[in-house]
Order: structure tokens, then sequence, then C-alpha cells
């Protein structure tokens, strides 16, 4: 019997191949800002902590160290005001994108079954959607879910592309909806550091979701917030029930996050002063990109958050990013994120200040 295939989607990037060498072929090279990849240093206590722990000869256990766990722990509790939280409502990932592709799969959701994911979502969401072969509706509000009983709700607030914050009453009415179906309500919060002109709530957060983690869970990395999105540690946290059954899951598996890697998410988590300069940085970038684009013609939306902006100009997003990378810039379009996002082009804040400044002259000649 021939093994059949997911019928995914494009892998986006490869769709402006020549976009990307159009860029490149600029006198001084590309600025790419396409894509979230940190590029400042991972911090000294991090990488202390990675090589103290180098010498790690037996299996890490799935469910983590004793001392991660209090870390993920103190964390969600001192910066997000969770509820309170016990080890059995936490897991660490290899990374945050490998849950959000996977979670429909370690969900048991299903052919038939239903996934909804925003009107302008980050991909993963819909790839993990297809690759069990469930069906993807695209909502912002649970109005429009009329005669849709989904099985899995992904939110993203801080939103990528867009850097929409969803307020703590929108996060409720989501909460309530998920429940009254129920469904699983999975929020991807991994920019929620990053606020700049709305403050990020998480949906741990009881104002939100009433003292009660049922049906909730909610998915965090390191990647953005600490510069280790090498290291590949993200983690999760909700209802214990849900994150046991999919720790089950895991187990055999042996989906594990290395133990040197769980050494360095200690000591980062516990330290929020290499966060707080990091946000200086991008902030700065980003007033740097925001008023170069401005005086270039474009128009930022919402941004209020994370580590990008969601620009346009007016034309199609295509168009848009083709300008751009006759310039020397690779942009995102935004239909990478769905049909809503057509007319807009997500830019990066995360490219190195010698770039930034690149393409802040380049955007005004």
């Amino acid at each position: 019997m021939a093994h059949r295939r997911p019928n995914l989607p494009d892998f986006p990037w490869d769709t402006i191949a020549d976009d990307i060498a159009l860029a490149h072929r600029h006198p001084d090279g590309a600025c790419d800002l396409s894509v979230g990849t940190p590029v400042d240093p991972t911090p000294d206590i991090g990488q202390r902590a990675l090589t103290g722990a180098a010498d790690s000869p037996g299996y890490p256990t799935v469910a983590g160290t004793p001392a991660m766990q209090q870390a993920i722990i103190d964390y969600l509790q001192n910066r997000w005001r969770s509820v309170s939280l016990s080890p059995q409502a936490i897991m660490a990932t290899i990374g945050s994108k490998e849950f959000v592709a996977q979670a429909p799969w370690l969900l048991g959701v299903g052919l038939g079954a239903t996934v909804v994911i925003p009107e302008v979502a980050y991909p993963t969401y819909e790839v993990g959607a297809v690759m069990v072969g469930a069906r993807v509706v695209r909502a912002d509000h649970p109005d429009a879910l009329a005669g849709v009983t989904p099985d899995l709700i992904w939110l993203n607030s801080p939103s990528n592309p867009t850097g929409a914050v969803m307020s703590a009453a929108d996060l409720a009415g989501w909460v309530e909806f998920a429940r009254s179906v129920p469904a699983v309500l999975a929020v991807d919060e991994c920019y929620g550091e990053f606020g700049w002109q709305a403050d990020p709530v998480s949906v741990l957060d009881p104002r939100v979701n009433g003292g009660s983690l049922e049906g909730l869970i909610a998915c965090f990395s390191l990647s953005k917030r600490s510069n280790l999105a090498g290291y590949r540690a993200g983690f999760l946290a909700g209802d214990p029930g849900i994150v046991q059954a999919m720790l089950g899951v895991r187990k055999h598996l042996g989906m594990m996050v290395p133990t040197p890697v769980q050494a360095a998410m200690v000591a980062l988590l516990g330290d929020q002063g290499h966060v707080e300069r990091q946000r200086q940085l991008y902030l700065d970038r980003r007033s740097r990109l925001s008023a170069a684009l401005l005086a270039a013609g474009f128009r930022i939306d919402q941004s209020q958050a994370g580590l990008y902006l969601w620009t346009t100009r007016g034309d199609s997003g295509r168009q848009a990013a083709h300008w751009l990378a006759s310039r020397g810039l690779i942009v995102a379009p935004g239909d990478f994120y769905g049909p809503r996002g057509r007319d807009h082009v997500r830019i990066a804040l995360t490219a190195s200040d010698e770039r930034i400044d690149q393409a802040c002259a380049r955007l005004v000649v």
C-alpha cells in the first residue's frame, strides 16, 4: 500500500525565492527582516548553566528535573499572575514550534475534527491540523463560530504576525466559549515579554480563567525572551489532566529536553534583568524602523507588542515585498498568514543594529 502524505501547503518562504535572490544582489548585501530569529548573544547566565551541566550521561525524564519544574512555576506565578500550579500542570517542550505542530495529535484530535485558528495566524497552527486530517476554521471571535463545534481552539497573544494583544475580557470570552463546547483552548503566549503599546495578559491569570485551569493550555518559549532559539527550550502550563495525558504520549516517544538545556532554563527563568535589557534593544530598533517605514509611505497597523511590524503601503503584500526586495530588504508577505493578511507585510525587529540602520537608510533614499 502506498504511503499517504498529508496535503500540506507550500512552505511559505519557498514562494518568495525570487525576491530573496533579488535582495541578495544589493551592493551592500541583504537585510533579512523576514524571520524572527534572535541575533543578540545568549545571556552569559544561560551559557554558564548549560556548560555547568555538560556532564549529563544519563537520560533526562520527559517531565523534567524538579528544579526546572519549580523554575517554570515560579516564573509563571511571579511574572504572569498564574493561578496556583502543581508540577502536574506543566511540561517542558523541545522549543514551542514542535508542540504547536503536534498539539492536535497529542490531544487526540484527528480525522473529521475541527481546529479553530486566528484569521491571520502563524502557519504551524494550520499545519498541525492538516497533519491529522482535521478541518481548519479561521475566526477571531466566538460569535463567528455559529454552528461550528471545535475540538481545539488556538489563540495567539501577542499575535505573530500582527502584534495584536487580546484584552483580559476578550480572553475570558474565549474561555467561556471553549468550556461551553467543550473544546481545549490553547493560547500561544511566546511573545508575551514584549508589550509596547499594550500589556499582554496570560490565560493562566485568574482574571481570565476564573481561578480554574479547566480545558486550558498556555504555551511559552525562551527563544525570544532569552535569545535561546538554538537551545530549543519551551514549556507549557494548564489543565493537569490534559498536560499529563500529553506527557504520557511523549514518554513513549522519548521527547525529552536535554538536561543541560533544562539547567539553562532554570537560570534564565530566574533572571528578569536580561529580559529587560533585551526589551530595550528591541524597543530602540522598533522606533528607528517604524519612523523609516512611515517616512517611506507605509502605514503600521496593530503591532502593539511582539517582535514584528505589521505594515502596508496600500498595495498587495506581495507587491510591497518585491519593492522592499529591490532595496535589499527581505520581508514576509502577509498572505503567508492567511487570506486576510494579503495587503500587509511582516517586518521583523530581530536584526542587528547595523542591519536595522542599513534598512532604515534604504527605505528613505
